[in-house]
């Protein structure tokens, strides 16, 4: 394999310490032909530290609302209690990890959202020095969804955008894990391919909805630009990451137009 591989996952994995353990297990035998960088959100995370200080959670259009007054909870949350979670844990296991965010290096650039979210960057590719450092040194970057903009202020980014800007940076293939194993149909099926007109008509119809719009209109666009297909598919089956890389069909191939 010579592109890298970024993968993402998001913060239900972190409530099951052994999926978590399962995946860190199968990066670490990738790494050992192949490039992996580690994306991750923490949605759940955040829903509980922002609960316990008395804050509530909205979201539009499936995305998380962040007010000025959650942003340094939110960034705690994400860089710090989830990401070094991760990292503490795959360096336990003997893999050497690498806590970062989106704003280190100067990796991405965020521009503030235009969907009236607050604090939501939007982000977009801009230095891959550090991670090439990095990957090329044999760490994993494991990476948390949290920017900033050109004044320096912090964002809150949707993981799955952040994880498709990684990927254009570094021109690597992409894996979208969330929690059930790709897309489903209007059967109640899921498919094994999705193009954007099948996208768009499963989203009026309903059938595509909340967190899960978001990831296939990111993974639409990494599939557009970077043109290839991009799987989403499920992180209990951690095993499916070595098929996935072998040209087998995994989850749900996101087609490019």
């Amino acid at each position: 394999m010579t592109k890298p591989l970024v993968i993402k996952i998001g913060g239900a994995i972190l409530e099951k310490e052994t999926a978590l353990k399962a995946l860190l297990a199968q990066i670490a035998q990738l790494k050992t032909t192949a490039k992996v960088v580690l994306v991750h959100g923490g949605g759940c995370v955040v829903d509980e530290m922002l609960a316990q200080a008395g804050f509530t959670t909205e979201k539009k259009h499936g995305l998380r609302v962040t007010p000025k007054t959650q942003i340094a909870l939110i960034s705690g949350a994400l860089a710090g209690t989830v990401n070094k979670s991760i990292v503490a844990k795959a360096n336990s296991m003997q893999l050497p990890a690498v806590g970062l965010s989106l704003a280190d290096g100067d990796m991405v650039a965020c521009a503030k959202s235009e969907l009236d979210l607050g604090e939501v960057g939007v982000p977009s590719p801009k230095s891959s020095q550090l991670l090439d450092a990095l990957i090329n040194s044999h760490f994993l970057p494991v990476i948390s969804s949290i920017g900033a903009l050109a004044t320096g202020e912090l964002v809150n980014v949707n993981a799955d955008d952040a994880a498709v800007a990684i990927c254009q940076l570094l021109n690597a293939e992409l894996l979208l894990l969330t929690d059930v194993n790709g897309v489903k149909g209007s059967d109640g099926n899921y498919l094994p391919s999705l193009n954007s007109e099948q996208a768009n008509s499963l989203i009026e119809q309903g059938v595509i909805a909340g967190g899960m719009t978001a990831k296939v209109q990111a993974a639409l666009q990494a599939a557009n630009q970077l043109r290839r297909s991009i799987a989403v598919a499920s992180w209990q089956s951690p095993e499916q990451i070595t098929a996935l890389l072998a040209g087998q069909g995994v989850g749900t191939q996101i087609q490019p137009d």
